[in-house]
């Protein structure tokens, strides 16, 4: 990927994450929320390009990100020096520790063993939206392709009942529905590629 795709990239992102409620949530807000909004972008998009993670529709309007993880790679002393720099260039120490029991939470409703899919990030700009749009189709295609090629699980997790409701119409299961501290409701969706109904796109 040269510079000025990423660069791109980094830019959509930015903006897809001023639309996401857990981002809004963890972004300091001060004289300098767009800038911490595109560190958040950067770092998470040179860590799906180093994890081969990114995924990014033809028409470039959609960009996820889909990480094969399990519960071995939760390793805070590996990241402990991005974590720091996340404290200081995006939440502020404040935000920091209401985000690090919120993470906890989260990451204890995902497999403890094993290895797993994990949708870590899914966005689409505006234009391009809605049930029907190709490119969400051509998205979730990859997505389920990926699920049936390796046999793993696929887990998401979304605050818009809306976006639960889309989950569960195209193939993921609802196991899990949690109180968020923001007065949210979090809606847990994993997708089993060995459920017989679960066909290979």
């Amino acid at each position: 990927m040269d510079k000025l795709e990423r660069k791109d990239i980094i830019q959509k992102v930015t903006t897809l994450l001023k639309e996401i409620p857990s981002s809004m949530d963890i972004v300091k807000k001060d004289g300098k929320t767009d800038k911490r909004f595109e560190y958040l972008a950067t770092h998470m998009v040179d860590k799906a390009i180093e994890k081969d993670a990114l995924i990014v529709s033809e028409n470039r309007q959609g960009i996820a990100i889909l990480f094969k993880t399990s519960k071995k790679d939760d390793n805070i002393w590996k990241d402990l020096w991005a974590q720091l720099k996340l404290v200081v260039n995006v939440t502020g120490i404040k935000n920091a520790l209401d985000i690090l029991k919120t993470q906890k939470y989260i990451k204890n409703q995902r497999p403890q063993e094993g290895e797993y899919l994990y949708c870590w990030f899914w966005g689409i700009l505006k234009d391009s939206r809605g049930a029907d749009t190709q490119v969400g189709k051509d998205m979730k295609d990859i997505f389920f392709r990926t699920a049936h090629d390796t046999g793993l699980e696929l887990y998401a997790e979304t605050r818009g009942r809306t976006n639960a409701i889309v989950y569960q119409r195209v193939g993921f299961d609802l196991f899990h529905e949690w109180d968020h501290p923001s007065g949210d409701t979090m809606y847990f969706l994993k997708y089993n590629p060995k459920n017989p109904r679960n066909k290979r796109p």
